[in-house]
């Protein structure tokens, strides 16, 4: 007897999705590469000036910003603050209570950069743009 089509044509018609896969996966892989990455970024302005023109005593009365390596991350001339919010308010009615003292930063040498950040991007969206950053001389 004669059969018009064998079983074997049957496998031949059946479509192959191993290319299809292929540029699906090309295609992700040039999306994410090409994805918009928002980086935020703070401008801060700082002088440029030799080492020992910088570096100067203060023999007034000032405002001493403390980061702490450790909780409570901030203080306010040696005076922690227990939440972020605190420390802010205190800080405000400081500076609007003497506006002639000078404002300092002293961080610990082992406290973390973004608690340092965060007060600049305060002292910033405040308006308060007197700021020294203490440091240590290196022998």
């Amino acid at each position: 007897m004669i059969k018009s089509q064998s079983s074997l044509f049957d496998e031949e018609f059946t479509p192959d999705l191993t290319p299809l896969l292929d540029i699906i996966f090309i295609v992700m892989v040039f999306l994410l590469l090409t994805a918009n990455i928002t980086i935020k970024t703070m401008e801060v302005a700082i002088p440029q000036t030799d080492d020992a023109q910088v570096l100067n005593d203060q023999d007034k009365e000032v405002i001493a910003v403390n980061i702490l390596a450790s909780e409570p991350k901030w203080a306010i001339d040696g005076v922690s603050f227990q939440s972020w919010e605190e420390f802010t308010d205190e800080l405000r009615l400081q500076v609007q209570a003497s506006p002639k003292r000078d404002l300092i930063i002293s961080p610990d040498k082992s406290a973390d950069v973004e608690s340092m950040l965060k007060v600049l991007a305060w002292l910033q969206n405040n308006n308060i743009d007197a700021t020294n950053i203490v440091m240590e001389e290196s022998k």
